[in-house]
């Protein structure tokens, strides 16, 4: 029985951190907003333990604060958050890039250009939906290839916090085509055999807060105050 009851506690757990993850994802939990333990475990119809459990969980991965006896605060991404988030992604992509490169070979090279052209015409359609899955398992190929599965969870729990907190349908269409276009230099390297170079562009230019700061500000403008937004509207057309 007591098995059956840690069993059924840490599924709980998980269905309600997912819960809670969509909730951020879709808006209805909005960053800088408070919530008590009581009252949503009351809302959700669970006890408090799978309920502190999930939200340990959302605190280790950067998504919440706890603060004893007052709540959990949803946490609110700054500059400085998506820069250092930024330069971790940066980092551990061009390791990942490393790591698969005796793996790398063309079919999955080949793999990546399609993926590419498949963003191209989603961005055509201004389907940013569809640009966005495209562009997560092109950089999946190389990542997953890694065969690190810890590099692998960081990657994606960071981008979860860049692009789900919550999930942002607006899109920079300029920035998305210089993505495109850095992904057929990526691919290029790659197809060379140029591993590290490739590693060294990934982190040096498409995950590089300088090179993107000027459409970071502008994308996530609604989220963040900064006398340099209004500046950069006016040189981007978005």
């Amino acid at each position: 029985m007591e098995g059956k009851s840690i069993l059924s506690l840490t599924l709980l757990k998980d269905k309600v951190y997912e819960y809670l993850r969509n909730q951020m994802k879709i808006g209805k939990i909005r960053p800088g907003s408070m919530f008590d333990i009581t009252a949503t475990s009351q809302k959700l119809g669970v006890s408090k333990t799978p309920l502190r459990d999930a939200l340990i969980h959302l605190e280790m991965e950067g998504f919440v604060k706890i603060m004893p006896r007052r709540g959990v605060v949803v946490n609110v991404l700054t500059v400085q958050d998506i820069k250092d988030i930024y330069e971790i992604v940066g980092a551990l992509e061009s390791v990942a890039i490393i790591s698969a490169s005796d793996k790398l070979g063309e079919a999955k090279v080949k793999k990546m250009e399609k993926l590419n052209e498949a963003m191209v015409k989603a961005i055509d359609k201004d389907n940013f939906a569809q640009y966005y899955e495209i562009n997560l398992e092109f950089h999946n190929v190389y990542i997953y290839l890694s065969g690190n599965k810890v590099l692998s969870k960081m990657t994606n729990t960071l981008k979860k916090r860049l692009y789900d907190f919550p999930r942002r349908f607006r899109y920079i269409k300029e920035w998305e085509i210089t993505s495109i276009k850095e992904h057929q230099k990526l691919h290029e390297l790659l197809s060379e055999g140029k591993y590290l170079d490739a590693a060294s562009f990934i982190r040096d230019v498409h995950w590089s807060f300088k090179m993107q700061e000027k459409y970071i500000r502008i994308y996530y403008s609604n989220d963040i105050n900064d006398i340099k937004v209004e500046n950069l509207k006016r040189k981007i057309q978005i």
